[in-house]
């Protein structure tokens, strides 16, 4: 499966849901369906990690394709206003609270049935806001 973090970025207020937000990216040769998968956070080093929530409905990336997964609910207005639909569409994860507010070595992990599907953790450094692949350089 070629999925992959292509942005990670963390809202500048706590309270605006809706500018925190993740891009991924399908980069294999078939559609991908996100429909059961899960999004863990936890940090760079640890075996901690924390289920964010199921993807439910999930969505459909064809090859090529972008998705932004935003945090927060495009009905409430307190989380701000989420970016324009230009070539990358919005999900909404209707999450209650940021993920990101512990900064750079923040991981997450897209998990289907447990077992990990992509990996990316936040660098702010970086271009996107995704860190380098280390283990991708070792291979």
């Amino acid at each position: 499966m070629g999925i992959r973090f292509v942005e990670i970025k963390r809202s500048e207020d706590p309270e605006k849901l809706n500018n925190e937000w993740v891009i991924l990216e399908n980069t294999g040769k078939n559609a991908f369906n996100t429909r059961g998968m899960g999004m863990t956070v936890g940090r760079r080093g640890s075996a901690k990690k924390s289920l964010l929530g199921i993807i439910d409905p999930g969505f459909i990336l064809q090859p090529g394709e972008k998705m932004r997964m935003l945090t927060g609910n495009p009905g409430t207005q307190a989380h701000g206003e989420p970016p324009p639909e230009d070539v990358v569409k919005n999900y909404f994860l209707f999450l209650p609270r940021p993920y990101l507010a512990g900064g750079a070595g923040t991981v997450l992990t897209l998990v289907l049935r447990g077992l990990p599907v992509s990996k990316g953790e936040f660098d702010p450094d970086a271009p996107g806001g995704v860190a380098p692949d280390k283990d991708k350089d070792k291979k």
